[in-house]
């Protein structure tokens, strides 16, 4: 296409700030993420110290509560994008009135995900096919976990917040005192109360997590939080975010679904199959955090160059976003493989359970590339408006590929966690060429010009 496919289609009504730098933004979001996973890695390890069957009950819960916390996406993959596009188009009254409306949405969202916790634990987790000896230990870890997923999705709206305001070092603050707290409570409690005291201590960082956002929130935005801004659903707010959000929840939630077939599947060859896939994710959940810190923040910096309609610097972010992210992604997921001989050894001394996770390490060398392909072009989609699309051409891919593909390989040809991870590999490129192919021949263009003459309107109603 001609670079006249990308001119601006005019000038905001307000100046717009200078777009944000992907690099200041990528490497808070980068800890900020690694820390997460390392409190997951260090909780599966206390889990494995009672034993293996804990270990893989510990990894189960995890994944399930993940998978019900994909409710939460419906508005999270909304409300950065909208946050982001009006402060790029300098509309801070529209960004504040999104900001209060995502706390509304926050606690509903929340509590029914907590709902869902506390009375399906033991169906969904008999869903899974949960081995004998790991059912009675995930059933009430995963109900126990339920008051801090109501929690974290307080955290997780507030935060989204604050990094689409750029303030993305302050999310990494609240999070680092949230997961100190979280270790040194778990520390005290989980060889008392067992693996409920990892969702006791979950519980209690993330009150004082959400304090700090509160005062946050207070102290550099200057939003203070009516008390009817925690339940109120305001309409007009709601609908930009649920025009993003819903096509990104119906992403995510096919893929957890897709996924959670394959979890089934290794389940059912087993507690040591499960656990061998569960200590392989662990380190593969580190492999993956370049590129999706790259991801977030290209999101962010590209809602802000949209909200300014400068389309042509968004389209060089991304290409310049992806080839880092690659580089980068195959750099690190080499070293990790190389290095699994001795990293899985922190979860098992088992033989048979480390040699089956070394290989699905060395597939994820393969794996990683395809994956930053999602990672990056997924969220700058998003963040250009065109949310539609990444679902409706991965969703056949998800069904077909992981899910389909996992059964096929995993169970059906005998091929067991090599044949999941294969699924994974191919699910990964297949999506991620396509979405490149949507970037690269400027389909998003359209999206990104409605953006903005959707912003004009609403700023004149404000």
């Amino acid at each position: 296409m001609s670079s006249a496919s990308l001119s601006s289609p005019s000038a905001p009504a307000a100046a717009a700030p200078p777009a944000p730098r992907l690099f200041s933004l990528a490497w808070p979001l980068f800890l900020e993420l690694c820390l997460g996973i390392a409190v997951g890695v260090i909780g599966t390890m206390m889990a494995a110290r009672i034993s293996d069957p804990a270990g893989a009950a510990f990894a189960l819960a995890n994944q399930l509560a993940a998978t019900l916390f994909i409710l939460f996406r419906i508005i999270g993959a909304g409300i950065s994008v909208v946050i982001t596009q009006a402060l790029g188009g300098g509309r801070r009254a529209v960004a504040d009135a999104t900001a209060r409306a995502a706390l509304g949405a926050s606690s509903w969202l929340g509590g029914f995900t907590a709902l869902m916790a506390l009375l399906f634990a033991g169906p969904l987790l008999r869903l899974m096919n949960a081995p004998a000896e790991v059912l009675p230990l995930s059933q009430p870890f995963l109900m126990a976990l339920a008051p801090a997923m109501m929690l974290d999705a307080w955290n997780a709206s507030m935060a989204s917040v604050m990094r689409a305001h750029l303030r993305s070092r302050d999310t990494l603050m609240v999070l680092v005192a949230m997961q100190i707290a979280q270790l040194l409570l778990s520390t005290l409690l989980m060889p008392l109360l067992g693996l409920p005291g990892f969702a006791v201590a979950l519980a209690i960082s993330r009150a004082f997590g959400l304090g700090l956002h509160v005062w946050l929130w207070r102290e550099r935005l200057g939003l203070r939080p009516r008390a009817s801004d925690w339940w109120r659903l305001p309409r007009a707010e709601l609908a930009a975010v649920l025009h993003i959000g819903l096509p990104g929840a119906a992403e995510n939630i096919a893929y957890r679904l897709a996924y959670m077939v394959s979890v089934a599947i290794a389940g059912h060859l087993g507690a040591s199959a499960l656990a061998a896939h569960s200590y392989a994710s662990q380190l593969m959940y580190f492999v993956l955090l370049p590129g999706l810190a790259t991801g977030f923040a290209a999101e962010i910096v590209v809602g802000h160059l949209i909200g300014a309609g400068q389309l042509h610097e968004a389209h060089r972010l991304v290409r310049r976003a992806l080839a880092r992210g690659l580089a980068i992604s195959v750099a690190v997921a080499a070293l990790a493989a190389a290095a699994s001989p001795w990293l899985l050894t922190m979860f098992t001394h088992d033989a048979r359970i480390l040699a089956s996770a070394v290989v699905l390490m060395w597939i994820t060398v393969v794996l990683e590339p395809g994956r930053t392909f999602n990672l990056v072009v997924i969220n700058a989609l998003r963040a250009a408006g065109d949310a539609r699309y990444p679902v409706m051409v991965g969703a056949g891919s998800m069904l077909l590929v992981l899910a389909g593909g996992s059964w096929l390989l995993g169970e059906v040809l005998g091929l067991g966690l090599v044949g999941l991870w294969i699924a994974y590999a191919a699910d990964e490129w297949i999506r991620g060429l396509l979405m490149w192919r949507r970037w690269a021949r400027l389909g998003w263009v359209p999206k990104a010009r409605a953006v903005h003459r959707r912003l004009k309107l609403v700023a004149r109603s404000h």
